[in-house]
């Protein structure tokens, strides 16, 4: 699994996540372009692997997203993201308490992450909630959307 090379090489993780981020970077300039909109009416979402690239799409951009919604996610290389960082984009991550892909455990560094850095960050521990999405997950979500949107 994808979450396992992580453990095991980092380095090699971080280098693939940062040709992702350019690929992202680029879908985003083209909907910007095609529908006449600037980064603080999006929204970038992602659940797992997608949280994670959320995530550092959204610290990374030249100018400030709307917001991030992550589920089940974390932040890929905190050192480096302490490096990159240049937007404060209000975030929510969401995660499962039971999860055993992607441990819980990295919602409060992801946390502790954000309020160092001054981020406003909202996040919500999942009770009995392994690695998906629940109802009450995107209940949560879809409020946090429109409150921001």
């Amino acid at each position: 699994r994808w979450f396992d090379l992580m453990k095991e090489d980092p380095k090699y993780i971080l280098n693939e996540s940062l040709k992702a981020e350019k690929k992202i970077n680029q879908f985003l300039r083209e909907v910007r372009e095609e529908y006449n909109i600037e980064n603080d009416r999006i929204i970038l979402s992602g659940f797992s692997q997608g949280c994670m690239m959320a995530i550092n799409v959204g610290l990374t951009a030249e100018n400030t997203i709307n917001s991030i919604v992550g589920f089940s996610g974390k932040i890929i290389n905190i050192e480096n993201l302490k490096k990159r960082i240049k937007s404060p984009t209000k975030t929510l991550l969401i995660h499962g308490d039971q999860d055993d892909i992607v441990s819980p455990t990295h919602l409060l560094e992801a946390k502790d992450f954000f309020l160092k850095k001054n981020i406003n960050i909202e996040t919500h521990l999942i009770k009995n909630c392994s690695h998906h999405i629940p109802v009450e997950a995107s209940s949560l979500a879809l409020r946090y959307i429109l409150k921001n949107i």
